[in-house]
Protein backbone atom coordinates (compact mmCIF):
# COMPACT_ATOMS: atom_id res chain seq x y z
CA UNK A 1 0.00 0.00 0.00
CA UNK A 2 1.37 3.37 -1.04
CA UNK A 3 2.18 5.69 1.84
CA UNK A 4 1.61 9.45 1.87
CA UNK A 5 -1.71 9.28 0.09
CA UNK A 6 -5.38 10.09 0.65
CA UNK A 7 -7.67 7.18 -0.23
CA UNK A 8 -11.37 7.51 -1.03
CA UNK A 9 -12.76 4.32 0.45
CA UNK A 10 -14.90 2.73 3.12
CA UNK A 11 -12.60 2.75 6.13
CA UNK A 12 -13.64 -0.73 7.29
CA UNK A 13 -12.69 -2.26 3.95
CA UNK A 14 -9.51 -0.20 3.84
CA UNK A 15 -8.41 -1.26 7.33
CA UNK A 16 -8.61 -4.90 6.26
CA UNK A 17 -6.00 -4.19 3.57
CA UNK A 18 -3.42 -2.61 5.89
CA UNK A 19 -0.61 -4.88 7.07
CA UNK A 20 -0.89 -5.95 10.70
CA UNK A 21 1.45 -4.24 13.19
CA UNK A 22 2.60 -1.67 10.62
CA UNK A 23 1.20 1.60 12.03
CA UNK A 24 2.89 3.74 14.70
CA UNK A 25 -0.03 6.04 15.48
CA UNK A 26 -3.70 6.04 14.60
CA UNK A 27 -5.56 9.31 15.16
CA UNK A 28 -9.29 9.31 14.50
CA UNK A 29 -11.96 11.97 14.90
CA UNK A 30 -15.25 10.14 14.22
CA UNK A 31 -17.79 12.74 13.04
CA UNK A 32 -20.42 12.38 15.74
CA UNK A 33 -23.64 14.34 15.29
CA UNK A 34 -22.63 15.83 11.94
CA UNK A 35 -25.34 14.03 9.92
CA UNK A 36 -22.77 12.72 7.46
CA UNK A 37 -23.95 9.80 5.34
CA UNK A 38 -22.32 6.51 6.28
CA UNK A 39 -24.66 4.35 4.22
CA UNK A 40 -26.37 1.67 6.29
CA UNK A 41 -25.26 3.44 9.48
CA UNK A 42 -26.94 6.76 8.68
CA UNK A 43 -29.63 6.38 11.37
CA UNK A 44 -27.23 5.25 14.11
CA UNK A 45 -26.20 8.83 14.89
CA UNK A 46 -29.42 9.16 16.86
CA UNK A 47 -28.16 6.74 19.53
CA UNK A 48 -24.46 7.05 20.52
CA UNK A 49 -24.52 3.69 22.28
CA UNK A 50 -25.75 1.82 19.20
CA UNK A 51 -23.38 3.78 16.98
CA UNK A 52 -20.42 2.80 19.17
CA UNK A 53 -21.39 -0.85 19.28
CA UNK A 54 -22.34 -1.37 15.64
CA UNK A 55 -20.22 1.14 13.73
CA UNK A 56 -17.20 2.14 15.78
CA UNK A 57 -16.39 -1.13 17.58
CA UNK A 58 -15.47 -3.22 14.49
CA UNK A 59 -13.22 -0.42 13.26
CA UNK A 60 -11.44 -0.10 16.59
CA UNK A 61 -10.93 -3.87 16.69
CA UNK A 62 -9.16 -3.67 13.34
CA UNK A 63 -7.16 -0.58 14.26
CA UNK A 64 -5.76 -2.42 17.26
CA UNK A 65 -4.36 -5.17 15.01
CA UNK A 66 -2.69 -2.62 12.72
CA UNK A 67 -0.73 -0.86 15.49
CA UNK A 68 2.85 -1.81 16.25
CA UNK A 69 3.75 -3.02 19.73
CA UNK A 70 4.98 0.56 20.36
CA UNK A 71 1.90 2.11 18.77
CA UNK A 72 -0.86 4.33 20.13
CA UNK A 73 -4.44 5.23 19.33
CA UNK A 74 -5.66 8.79 19.87
CA UNK A 75 -9.44 9.08 19.57
CA UNK A 76 -10.91 12.57 19.39
CA UNK A 77 -14.49 13.14 20.53
CA UNK A 78 -16.65 15.50 22.55
CA UNK A 79 -18.81 15.12 25.62
CA UNK A 80 -21.84 13.97 23.62
CA UNK A 81 -20.26 10.53 23.25
CA UNK A 82 -17.09 10.41 25.35
CA UNK A 83 -18.57 8.29 28.16
CA UNK A 84 -19.79 5.64 25.69
CA UNK A 85 -16.46 5.63 23.87
CA UNK A 86 -14.36 5.27 27.03
CA UNK A 87 -16.17 2.04 27.98
CA UNK A 88 -15.78 0.72 24.43
CA UNK A 89 -12.05 1.50 24.36
CA UNK A 90 -11.54 -0.15 27.75
CA UNK A 91 -13.14 -3.31 26.39
CA UNK A 92 -11.14 -3.41 23.16
CA UNK A 93 -7.73 -2.06 24.21
CA UNK A 94 -8.07 -3.11 27.88
CA UNK A 95 -8.08 -0.71 30.81
CA UNK A 96 -4.41 -1.39 31.58
CA UNK A 97 -3.50 0.17 28.22
CA UNK A 98 -5.35 3.43 28.89
CA UNK A 99 -2.76 6.23 28.91
CA UNK A 100 -4.50 9.59 29.04
CA UNK A 101 -7.72 11.52 28.79
CA UNK A 102 -6.53 14.82 27.35
CA UNK A 103 -8.79 17.83 27.62
CA UNK A 104 -8.39 20.16 24.66
CA UNK A 105 -9.87 23.57 25.48
CA UNK A 106 -11.38 24.81 22.24
CA UNK A 107 -12.46 28.23 23.46
CA UNK A 108 -15.68 29.98 22.53
CA UNK A 109 -17.80 32.65 24.17
CA UNK A 110 -21.40 31.78 23.29
CA UNK A 111 -23.99 32.00 26.03
CA UNK A 112 -25.87 28.95 27.29
CA UNK A 113 -29.13 29.62 29.10
CA UNK A 114 -29.74 26.38 31.03
CA UNK A 115 -26.31 24.77 31.26
CA UNK A 116 -22.61 25.64 31.11
CA UNK A 117 -21.32 26.33 27.61
CA UNK A 118 -19.12 23.56 26.19
CA UNK A 119 -15.54 24.70 25.66
CA UNK A 120 -13.55 21.48 25.34
CA UNK A 121 -13.07 18.24 23.42
CA UNK A 122 -11.66 14.97 24.70
CA UNK A 123 -8.69 12.96 23.41
CA UNK A 124 -8.50 9.37 24.62
CA UNK A 125 -5.05 7.78 24.33
CA UNK A 126 -4.63 4.01 24.37
CA UNK A 127 -1.61 1.80 23.73
CA UNK A 128 -1.38 -1.86 22.78
CA UNK A 129 1.45 -2.67 25.20
CA UNK A 130 3.67 -1.30 27.96
CA UNK A 131 6.24 -0.37 25.29
CA UNK A 132 4.17 2.38 23.71
CA UNK A 133 6.01 5.40 22.35
CA UNK A 134 5.77 8.72 24.19
CA UNK A 135 7.83 11.86 23.64
CA UNK A 136 7.24 14.40 26.41
CA UNK A 137 6.36 17.88 25.17
CA UNK A 138 7.22 21.25 26.69
CA UNK A 139 6.14 24.87 26.42
CA UNK A 140 8.51 27.82 26.93
CA UNK A 141 8.87 29.28 30.42
CA UNK A 142 6.74 32.36 31.04
CA UNK A 143 6.51 35.12 33.66
CA UNK A 144 3.95 33.17 35.71
CA UNK A 145 6.36 30.23 35.97
CA UNK A 146 9.16 32.56 37.09
CA UNK A 147 6.96 34.03 39.84
CA UNK A 148 5.55 30.72 41.11
CA UNK A 149 8.90 28.94 41.24
CA UNK A 150 11.03 31.71 42.75
CA UNK A 151 13.37 31.79 39.78
CA UNK A 152 16.84 33.11 40.58
CA UNK A 153 19.71 34.14 38.36
CA UNK A 154 23.31 32.95 38.43
CA UNK A 155 25.68 35.87 38.99
CA UNK A 156 28.32 34.56 36.57
CA UNK A 157 26.28 33.84 33.43
CA UNK A 158 22.99 35.54 34.38
CA UNK A 159 21.20 32.24 33.75
CA UNK A 160 17.80 31.57 35.30
CA UNK A 161 17.62 28.58 37.61
CA UNK A 162 15.59 26.91 40.32
CA UNK A 163 16.95 24.98 43.30
CA UNK A 164 16.00 21.42 44.22
CA UNK A 165 16.65 19.32 47.30
CA UNK A 166 19.61 16.98 47.01
CA UNK A 167 18.95 14.95 50.14
CA UNK A 168 16.13 12.58 51.03
CA UNK A 169 13.23 14.01 53.02
CA UNK A 170 12.22 10.55 54.25
CA UNK A 171 14.29 8.55 56.76
CA UNK A 172 15.52 5.34 55.19
CA UNK A 173 15.05 2.03 56.98
CA UNK A 174 17.96 0.51 55.09
CA UNK A 175 19.88 3.45 53.64
CA UNK A 176 22.43 2.82 50.91
CA UNK A 177 25.82 3.17 52.66
CA UNK A 178 27.41 5.14 49.82
CA UNK A 179 24.66 7.79 50.05
CA UNK A 180 24.90 8.33 53.81
CA UNK A 181 27.68 10.74 54.70
CA UNK A 182 28.51 14.10 56.28
CA UNK A 183 28.64 17.17 54.07
CA UNK A 184 29.26 20.66 55.39
CA UNK A 185 28.37 19.53 58.90
CA UNK A 186 25.15 17.75 57.91
CA UNK A 187 24.88 13.98 58.18
CA UNK A 188 22.09 13.03 55.77
CA UNK A 189 20.85 10.50 53.27
CA UNK A 190 21.89 12.24 50.04
CA UNK A 191 20.55 11.61 46.55
CA UNK A 192 24.01 11.45 44.97
CA UNK A 193 27.32 9.97 46.03
CA UNK A 194 29.83 12.17 47.84
CA UNK A 195 32.09 12.34 44.79
CA UNK A 196 29.23 13.72 42.70
CA UNK A 197 28.22 16.22 45.40
CA UNK A 198 31.80 17.45 45.59
CA UNK A 199 31.85 17.95 41.82
CA UNK A 200 28.60 19.93 41.97
CA UNK A 201 30.14 22.14 44.65
CA UNK A 202 33.25 22.78 42.55
CA UNK A 203 31.09 23.59 39.52
CA UNK A 204 29.10 26.18 41.52
CA UNK A 205 25.96 24.08 41.10
CA UNK A 206 25.06 24.13 44.80
CA UNK A 207 23.28 26.85 46.73
CA UNK A 208 23.59 26.78 50.52
CA UNK A 209 20.78 27.82 52.83
CA UNK A 210 21.13 29.72 56.15
CA UNK A 211 21.96 26.48 57.99
CA UNK A 212 24.44 25.35 55.36
CA UNK A 213 22.25 22.67 53.76
CA UNK A 214 22.91 22.59 50.00
CA UNK A 215 20.35 22.53 47.22
CA UNK A 216 21.28 21.80 43.62
CA UNK A 217 20.80 24.45 40.93
CA UNK A 218 18.80 23.39 37.88
CA UNK A 219 19.21 25.84 35.01
CA UNK A 220 16.10 26.44 32.93
CA UNK A 221 18.18 26.24 29.77
CA UNK A 222 18.83 22.57 30.59
CA UNK A 223 15.24 21.66 31.46
CA UNK A 224 13.51 21.99 28.10
CA UNK A 225 10.57 24.07 29.28
CA UNK A 226 7.36 23.54 31.22
CA UNK A 227 6.10 19.95 30.79
CA UNK A 228 2.76 19.85 29.00
CA UNK A 229 0.05 18.19 31.07
CA UNK A 230 -3.30 16.67 30.15
CA UNK A 231 -5.23 19.94 29.81
CA UNK A 232 -4.28 21.77 26.61
CA UNK A 233 -5.29 25.43 26.70
CA UNK A 234 -2.75 26.90 24.30
CA UNK A 235 -4.22 25.64 21.01
CA UNK A 236 -7.75 26.91 20.65
CA UNK A 237 -8.36 28.12 17.13
CA UNK A 238 -7.67 27.43 13.48
CA UNK A 239 -5.25 29.97 12.05
CA UNK A 240 -6.66 32.18 9.30
CA UNK A 241 -4.21 30.83 6.74
CA UNK A 242 -5.30 27.22 7.26
CA UNK A 243 -9.10 27.55 7.19
CA UNK A 244 -10.67 25.26 4.59
CA UNK A 245 -14.39 25.80 5.36
CA UNK A 246 -14.71 22.19 6.47
CA UNK A 247 -17.05 21.65 9.41
CA UNK A 248 -14.91 19.23 11.43
CA UNK A 249 -11.50 20.75 10.62
CA UNK A 250 -9.01 20.85 13.51
CA UNK A 251 -5.98 23.13 13.98
CA UNK A 252 -2.74 21.89 12.42
CA UNK A 253 -0.93 22.75 15.67
CA UNK A 254 -3.15 20.31 17.56
CA UNK A 255 -2.28 17.46 15.23
CA UNK A 256 1.38 18.44 15.23
CA UNK A 257 1.46 18.10 19.01
CA UNK A 258 -0.22 14.69 18.87
CA UNK A 259 2.03 13.41 16.09
CA UNK A 260 5.19 14.72 17.76
CA UNK A 261 4.23 13.14 21.08
CA UNK A 262 3.52 9.64 19.80
CA UNK A 263 5.81 9.22 16.79
CA UNK A 264 9.34 9.79 15.52
CA UNK A 265 10.43 10.98 12.06
CA UNK A 266 9.56 8.52 9.26
CA UNK A 267 6.94 6.76 11.41
CA UNK A 268 3.56 5.87 9.88
CA UNK A 269 0.41 7.71 10.96
CA UNK A 270 -3.08 6.47 10.05
CA UNK A 271 -6.26 8.56 10.02
CA UNK A 272 -9.30 6.64 8.76
CA UNK A 273 -11.74 9.51 9.34
CA UNK A 274 -9.46 11.91 7.51
CA UNK A 275 -11.88 14.71 6.66
CA UNK A 276 -9.95 17.73 5.39
CA UNK A 277 -6.63 15.96 5.97
CA UNK A 278 -5.21 17.96 8.87
CA UNK A 279 -3.41 14.85 10.11
CA UNK A 280 -1.66 14.59 6.75
CA UNK A 281 -0.64 18.25 6.84
CA UNK A 282 0.91 17.75 10.27
CA UNK A 283 2.78 14.69 8.99
CA UNK A 284 4.15 16.59 6.00
CA UNK A 285 5.38 19.35 8.31
CA UNK A 286 7.00 16.85 10.70
CA UNK A 287 8.51 14.36 8.23
CA UNK A 288 6.15 11.47 9.03
CA UNK A 289 4.45 9.11 6.61
CA UNK A 290 0.67 9.17 6.48
CA UNK A 291 -2.29 7.08 5.35
CA UNK A 292 -5.52 9.08 5.05
CA UNK A 293 -8.89 7.45 4.39
CA UNK A 294 -12.37 8.94 3.97
CA UNK A 295 -15.41 8.59 1.72
CA UNK A 296 -15.63 12.34 1.17
CA UNK A 297 -13.97 13.43 -2.08
CA UNK A 298 -14.19 17.07 -1.03
CA UNK A 299 -11.88 16.36 1.91
CA UNK A 300 -9.24 14.89 -0.40
CA UNK A 301 -9.42 17.89 -2.74
CA UNK A 302 -9.09 20.32 0.16
CA UNK A 303 -6.14 18.39 1.56
CA UNK A 304 -4.08 18.37 -1.62
CA UNK A 305 -4.95 22.01 -2.35
CA UNK A 306 -3.73 22.98 1.13
CA UNK A 307 -0.51 21.00 0.65
CA UNK A 308 0.16 22.73 -2.68
CA UNK A 309 -0.45 26.16 -1.14
CA UNK A 310 1.79 25.34 1.80
CA UNK A 311 4.63 24.18 -0.46
CA UNK A 312 4.26 27.27 -2.65
CA UNK A 313 4.33 29.52 0.42
CA UNK A 314 7.48 27.83 1.71
CA UNK A 315 9.19 28.27 -1.65
CA UNK A 316 8.33 31.98 -1.70
CA UNK A 317 9.39 32.64 1.89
Amino acid sequence: MKLDNYYIADNLEFLNKIEDKSVDLCYIDPPFATNRDFGDFKDLWKDPQIFCDEFLAPRLELIKTKLKVTGNLVLHCDTSASHYIKVLLDNIFKRKNFKNEIIWVTGGNAKATKKFYKTHDVLFVYAVSNNSKFNAQYTPYDEEYYEKNNIQFCDIHNEAYITCAIHSSQPEVSPRPNLRYNWNGHDKQWLVEQKKLKQLHEDNRLQYGPKGVPRVKRFLSEMGGIPIKDVWMDINSIQSGEKLNYATQKPVKLLERIVTTYTDPKDIVLDCFAGSGTTGRACVNLNRHYLLVDKNKKGKELFFDSIKKSLAYNLIT
